[in-house]
């Protein structure tokens, strides 16, 4: 039964990633014909994101009350109804509205199928779960690019995603008796008020080090080419391809540090992951071309940093209270996402974007004496 499920729970990230990249592929084909300008996207952005947000904050309680295996199936049914009511907008208010149930199910999935993890399976497959998503992130625009090339409308990359949802649904829901049957007494037991989870020792800090993690991967994907074009003079094609290398290096060391695992601890992986992310800020400092190869080494050290911290939760706080924290570090995660690149974004626009090292190496600064400050109150507890 094991074996069957974890291919299931591999599958459910890939298509959690797959429509993730769909909107910034497809968005220069959509905006002219919704009447808007490109700027437009950052809303629709935004209405998902905050749906993730509210979904992340109630993780706790379906997971509780309906079981992972539940929550989940329901979660990917409605991103596939809502991407599938991408593709029949024909007014930008349409967006909107089903952006709010492709947000709600996005968070659900990624929540409930996390904390199961961290339950279930070891560090590794945590891992190897988050390099899942880098290979659907990755293939979703593939596909909407294909579409695009072929002469065809945008809804039909949406379709396609939409498609793949729907048949992942089908699984999910034949595959609920073997998610009953991993459940544990943690899974089963009261939720934890959100109150209560900001007065557990520790949690404070780690939502802290999450909002920060993910703000800094966030800001170093959105504002890369840009960096490289604004900063360092490189010419637009170069800097969009040594800005997929963040990307790149992300996925590749996830499948890298599944295999660390086997030799490290959560907490050690997560410094080395911060040291990594260090040296590359510091790359990008210097002049020539040790920029490039300094973005590469900031995805590269980003890599174990999100598994790990999640893996982390169960053996941190408790089995009976990770579902409550990792929710609320799903929350924070996004809430990190939505504010700090456009934070960034004022800085560049006021200073320059030569800062754009320097920031994220505030940023992880913050985030290392946060992380460490968790432990010693964990562990003095």
């Amino acid at each position: 039964m094991i074996s069957l499920l974890l291919p299931i729970i591999y599958i459910s990230f890939i298509s959690l990633g797959l429509p993730d990249a769909l909107l910034g592929a497809a968005w220069p084909s959509m905006y002219p014909g919704f009447g808007v300008s490109v700027s437009y996207a950052g809303a629709v952005s935004m209405t998902i994101a905050l749906g993730t947000i509210l979904s992340s904050l109630m993780s706790d309680r379906l997971t509780w009350r309906f079981g992972p295996g539940k929550v989940t199936a329901v979660s990917v049914a409605m991103t596939a109804a809502a991407l599938f009511g991408f593709s029949s907008c024909t007014e930008y208010w349409m967006l909107l509205f089903w952006a709010i149930p492709y947000g709600l199910g996005a968070g659900g999935v990624d929540a409930s199928l996390n904390n199961y993890v961290a339950l279930h399976y070891s560090s590794r497959h945590m891992s190897w779960l988050h390099c899942m998503w880098g290979v659907g992130a990755s293939t979703g625009p593939y596909i909407m690019g294909w579409v695009l090339s072929g002469g065809q409308h945008w809804s039909g990359g949406y379709r396609i995603v939409g498609t793949l949802q729907i048949l992942l649904t089908m699984v999910l829901f034949l595959s609920l008796g073997l998610w009953k049957n991993r459940q544990t007494e943690a899974e089963t037991s009261e939720p934890v008020p959100l109150h209560r989870v900001f007065k557990i020792p520790g949690a404070r800090e780690i939502l802290v080090t999450f909002f920060c993690y993910c703000g800094l991967e966030q800001t170093a994907a959105l504002w890369a080419s840009s960096y490289l074009t604004l900063s360092r003079g490189v010419d637009a094609e170069t800097a969009a391809f040594f800005a997929s290398l963040f990307f790149l290096g992300m996925t590749v060391g996830r499948g890298l540090n599944g295999f660390l695992t086997l030799k490290f601890d959560d907490k050690t992986l997560i410094r080395l992951g911060a040291a990594i992310i260090g040296l590359g800020a510091g790359a990008m400092l210097l002049p020539g071309d040790m920029a490039l190869a300094g973005l590469l080494l900031v995805g590269l050290g980003c890599a174990p940093v999100y598994p790990c911290i999640i893996h982390s939760t169960p053996a941190n706080f408790g089995p009976e209270k990770s579902q409550a924290l990792i929710g609320v570090q799903m929350a924070s995660a996004y809430v990190g996402t939505l504010l700090m690149p456009p934070v960034f974004g004022l800085i560049a626009n006021h200073i320059g974007a030569w800062t754009m090292p320097i920031y994220l190496l505030a940023i992880l600064a913050l985030m290392i004496v946060m992380h460490e400050r968790m432990l010693q109150k964990v562990h003095s507890g």
